[in-house]
């Protein structure tokens, strides 16, 4: 059922108060909405060119890590796996777009001396050395692009439910709100009318009662006049 607002003045200016303020935040809203679109897409792109960067990257990797496999074998080439430190330390840092909280993550792998790397050089070859770093580089690009998929999935929920509050104001909010100052503003007016006619209705029936009253008042002297002149004449026939 819909709302009947008031018919007062308070209640207009209350109305276009709120269909102020609701323009103002429909306004701003767009305007998130914007921001948020073009850093999607400056994402997007970054992340298109991280994932080919990454399949590059990752077939290199297994390129020389099947190269150490035929050279050393395959359990030999697990074994040095093992020993090297697979938890690199991450760090994150929080970058605000437009209030939205989007996670700047960095994996902090830097390329360590031959004596530092977890295996033995002895039992080794430049080929286990060679995929080492293949995978590091690998592993850097990954954590970038696990970075930009979580912004991009961020970025897509923000940006749907930031449309949704867009729509709803341009499309049902606001209209409602400019329907119901519309229709103060018309019973406003009836009542104005109303009012005025009703002025007009008592102002005529106090003319006609004032013209009644003079009329009568009129018709009182006349009738006093004449009965003073048949009295006089009656005294001088005397």
């Amino acid at each position: 059922m819909a709302e009947t607002p008031n018919p007062t003045r308070m209640e207009l200016i209350l109305s276009r108060t709120r269909i102020k303020l609701a323009r103002k935040g429909h306004k701003l809203l767009k305007q998130k909405r914007d921001v948020l679109i073009m850093e999607f897409f400056k994402i997007l792109s970054r992340a298109q060119d991280l994932r080919d960067e990454l399949n590059a990257a990752m077939a290199d990797a297994y390129k020389d890590m099947a190269v150490a496999q035929a050279y050393h074998g395959a359990a030999e080439v697990e074994g040095i796996a093992m020993a090297i430190d697979s938890n690199p330390a991450v760090s994150i840092e929080v970058k605000n777009v437009m209030g939205l909280k989007i996670p700047s993550i960095a994996a902090q792998v830097s390329e360590k001396p031959l004596m530092e790397r977890g295996y033995s050089i002895i039992g080794s070859s430049a080929k286990i050395d060679s995929a080492t770093e293949s995978f590091s580089r690998a592993l850097v690009m990954i954590v970038k692009l696990a970075e930009t998929e979580n912004a991009i999935r961020k970025l897509i929920r923000e940006i749907e439910k930031t449309k949704r509050r867009v729509n709803a104001l341009e499309y049902v909010l606001i209209p409602k709100l400019e329907g119901q100052a519309a229709l103060i503003s018309f019973r406003l007016q009836e009542m104005e009318r109303d009012s005025f006619v009703m002025l007009k209705t008592i102002k005529r029936k106090l003319d006609r009662a004032e013209e009644e009253e003079y009329s009568e008042a009129m018709r009182k002297r006349k009738r006093s006049g004449n009965g003073s002149n048949g009295n006089g004449r009656n005294g001088a026939a005397a």
